[in-house]
């Protein structure tokens, strides 16, 4: 049988391309997950390493889609190698458990994780060039305003939280984290 596996790293980014090319390869059953390659706690690639069986192949799209470590992408396919499970990536071909295959696997894995270094070292460094300008935010801006959160605020002293977002379209969420934010100004 076919499995296939497909990931992205975070919750915004979209499995629909990945999907298409696992689909197009005919692949039976397709896993996915939307967790980063350095988390080892992928819950879909784990019941899918289980299902696995002697004669099976598991297609990804690219290395870097099941292990971003050289060390880790070697070892979970020499275990795939070892159950008699064939690894086929797409962008690479068949990887073949011969010692040319495994000299190719360690090179691109080497290289899959290195690009995954880079992007994080260039990521640090324009978070540090932004930080020396002074206005420098940390995370994602925020959906609403001030003056329209206040807004909810006081709506709340006469309508419920369902109301409020309805009628703001500010989740309940947001606004119990502004109550809270009140508070401790007041407080303070």
């Amino acid at each position: 049988m076919k499995y296939a596996y497909a990931r992205v790293s975070t919750l915004h980014q979209d499995l629909e391309v990945q999907l298409q090319a696992l689909e197009k390869e005919g692949c039976d059953k397709i896993y996915s997950d939307k967790f980063t390659g350095t988390k080892t706690d992928r819950p879909q690639f784990s019941i899918l390493l289980q299902e696995l069986k002697p004669g099976d192949t598991l297609v990804v799209t690219k290395l870097d889609r099941f292990a971003r470590t050289t060390a880790d992408g070697i070892n979970t396919i020499k275990g795939l190698f070892e159950k008699g499970i064939k690894v086929h990536v797409l962008n690479m071909g068949l990887v073949e458990d011969t010692p040319t295959g495994r000299l190719i696997l360690s090179v691109m894995l080497a290289f899959a994780e290195f690009e995954r270094d880079m992007i994080v070292e260039r990521t640090q460094e324009g978070k540090a060039i932004a930080k020396q300008k002074g206005n420098f935010k940390e995370g994602r801006p925020r959906k609403f305003k001030r003056a329209q959160v206040e807004h909810a605020l006081k709506l709340l002293e006469t309508n419920s939280y369902k109301q409020v977002e309805e009628i703001t379209g500010i989740s309940k969420s947001t606004l119990i984290r502004a109550k809270k934010r009140e508070g401790k100004l007041q407080l303070g």
